[in-house]
């Protein structure tokens, strides 16, 4: 399947190193902070319509999941908030952007693994470019990478685009990603490979229907070190 391949992609979040999870903290820690004025399933649910109100407008990323914490704050109090709650939820975005870094298991050593093969290894990544930079660079992994792409979106347009500052056909393409709608169904609606890599936790915008993965070029594993059967 992968024998014309000479680029592989990396999504970063929740694919190289933990991400999801410190959100899923955050908003508990947000829900806590507004228990006084509403319910936590409310308040989640009307995060979550923010945050997909605002994507437009601000994109992926800690900054923008902030001043939608923020709005939403603002919205369910009906402006009431006092000003030591604002300062407090503006702690836990600088919280959640001061996360220590911690990668997933097998990540170095399957990108040593690839870097002695013949291909040329990327990142193509959502979020907030210098939190992204900041990742990339407390990692180390930078070193595996022959380039780093930080996306504003992950839709068929934005992997084009990829593909062609790359000079590759999408068929000598492959990602590789925890999303099912950002990482995989795009590559796959562009004629290029996919591999699918779950991750125990997802942001629920990135769920998609299962019957929509029947595609030849679309591969399931349960962990990153099983690349190694693959390539």
């Amino acid at each position: 399947m992968f024998s014309n391949i000479k680029v592989i992609g990396f999504d970063a979040d929740d694919t190289l190193w933990v991400n999801e999870p410190f959100y899923r903290k955050t908003e508990a820690e947000f829900c806590k902070l507004l228990s006084d004025f509403h319910n936590e399933e409310f308040i989640n649910q009307q995060l979550l319509k923010t945050e997909l109100k605002n994507l437009k407008l601000y994109g992926y990323g800690a900054k923008g999941f902030v001043l939608s914490l923020l709005e939403t704050a603002l919205k369910i109090t009906k402006n009431r908030i006092s000003q030591k709650t604002i300062g407090q939820i503006i702690e836990l975005g600088k919280q959640l952007l001061n996360k220590p870094l911690e990668l997933l298991d097998g990540v170095i050593e399957m990108l040593q693994y690839l870097n002695t093969k013949n291909y040329k290894l990327i990142v193509a990544t959502k979020g907030d470019l210098l939190d992204q930079e900041r990742k990339l660079k407390n990692s180390n992994l930078e070193q595996y990478f022959h380039h780093i792409e930080v996306m504003s979106d992950k839709k068929n347009k934005n992997y084009l685009s990829l593909l062609n500052h790359l000079d590759i056909k999408p068929n000598e393409f492959v990602m590789i990603g925890n999303s099912l709608r950002s990482d995989i169904l795009p590559a796959l609606e562009i004629g290029a490979h996919a591999i699918h890599i779950p991750f125990h936790t997802t942001w629920v915008h990135e769920e998609v229907d299962e019957k929509e993965l029947e595609h030849q070029s679309f591969t399931h594993l349960e962990t990153i070190s099983n690349l190694t059967d693959l390539f």
